[in-house]
């Protein structure tokens, strides 16, 4: 009992560290006075490149985290329940972030707004659970090792082929569906190459499952993070200038002058090595609490931070203009905030769902008569203006 616990703490912990690496990183980037990012600063390019991990470890996580959910009960196929559940979440996290992206002032005027369409970290996780799901339904039947071939292998291609389509605005297909392969619009996060993470996370998930129940687990896991994750970040590039010598194939080259995907990927496995080394003393309940809390976090940091709904957020009324000492002090705050207040609704999330789901029937049943007539009125003005009936 103690092992698998142990477990859990690791993984929850890092969720925790990812989300409050997010929060900080958002407010800083969001608020900080463009003339302080100074690149010459050691202390600033620290910190950026510290930022630059958060969403590769968000993604990788929420990929092992599911997938190993996903695998761990005995069902198979459509019997399993983790894949109905599975479905229902990443159909959640899509509509939330479509619904963190309403504006209700245009909403009344009847406008959506071009944001409205834009991609962002929920949709692609989202998209990706389905996408794992998918592959799951798949290869189920097939041979054990076609599942995780399939995942590692879409890692690779996606990362490897980024330089071919990096570029691609796909103009031919609309903005509400190109916004999930290119950034062209505006879109932070894309499905492709972001959803490699979430693959790779699925992957690492069946290999830990296959071996949990060996003693000498981690001492295998962390060396083999350490060494993988080292190599990709100071070897991967050299590895890819010479591969595009020894092949005349100029892909190699182009992702060696630009090859975030691969030194991030080595990142992710270092802060996965580090997490796995200091997992006994991954104990305090708050922390863990939080890592369990991150749709909540989430939701609420964009609320506050970017304004959903009203466009009352912090971005409109101090972006681009706070000192580093107020920034520093303001993120500080901020993480704080978004932590307290989403552990808060976690402790009272079936009272208020409750809630909610009383005041919107009651609204329902107050509104229905009304707005059956407004129906009818509609139906026989309709029927009227195209002759089905006399006036």
């Amino acid at each position: 009992m103690e092992k698998k616990s142990t477990r859990l703490y690791f993984i929850d912990a890092i969720r925790a560290w990812a989300i409050l690496m997010m929060l900080q990183g958002h407010f800083v980037d969001g608020l900080l006075d463009t003339a302080f990012r100074d690149t010459s600063n050691s202390g600033y390019l620290l910190w950026k490149y510290f930022r630059g991990i958060t969403a590769p470890v968000f993604f990788t996580v929420s990929g092992f985290i599911f997938t190993y959910l996903l695998i761990k009960v005995p069902q198979k196929g459509f019997e399993n329940p983790r894949v109905k559940k599975g479905l229902k979440r990443g159909l959640e996290l899509l509509f939330i972030g479509y619904l963190l992206r309403l504006n209700l002032g245009g909403l009344l005027q009847g406008k959506l707004y071009d944001t409205f369409f834009l991609v962002d970290v929920l949709h692609c996780i989202g998209l990706s659970l389905l996408v794992i799901i998918g592959m799951y339904l798949i290869t189920y039947t097939r041979k054990a090792f076609l599942f995780p071939l399939a995942l590692v292998s879409l890692t690779l291609l996606l990362f490897t082929f980024e330089p071919a389509y990096a570029a691609t605005t796909f103009s031919a297909i609309p903005d509400a569906f190109a916004n999930y392969l290119t950034r062209a619009n505006g879109s932070v996060f894309t499905i492709i190459p972001w959803l490699g993470y979430t693959t790779f996370g699925a992957f690492v998930s069946l290999l830990f499952n296959k071996y949990k129940e060996r003693e000498q687990l981690y001492s295998w896991a962390i060396p083999i993070a350490v060494v993988f994750g080292l190599s990709l970040i100071f070897l991967s590039s050299d590895f890819f200038v010479v591969l595009s010598e020894l092949t005349g194939i100029p892909l190699f080259l182009s992702i060696s002058l630009n090859n975030y995907l691969f030194i991030r990927l080595g990142d992710v496995c270092i802060a996965f090595a580090i997490f796995m080394l200091i997992r006994k003393w991954l104990t305090n309940r708050t922390f863990l609490k939080i890592g369990q809390s991150t749709l909540s976090i989430y939701v609420i940091h964009f609320i506050i931070l970017y304004g959903s709904f009203t466009g009352l957020g912090l971005y409109r009324f101090f972006h681009h203009s706070l000192s580093p000492a107020v920034t520093i002090s303001g993120a500080i705050a901020f993480m704080v905030v978004c932590s307290f207040t989403a552990l808060l609704y976690e402790r009272h999330k079936l009272v208020i769902k409750e809630n909610i789901r009383n005041s919107l029937h009651l609204t329902w049943t107050t509104a229905e008569p009304f707005l059956r007539n407004v129906i009818s009125k509609t139906k026989v003005l309709l029927l009227k203006l195209f002759g089905f009936v006399k006036n």
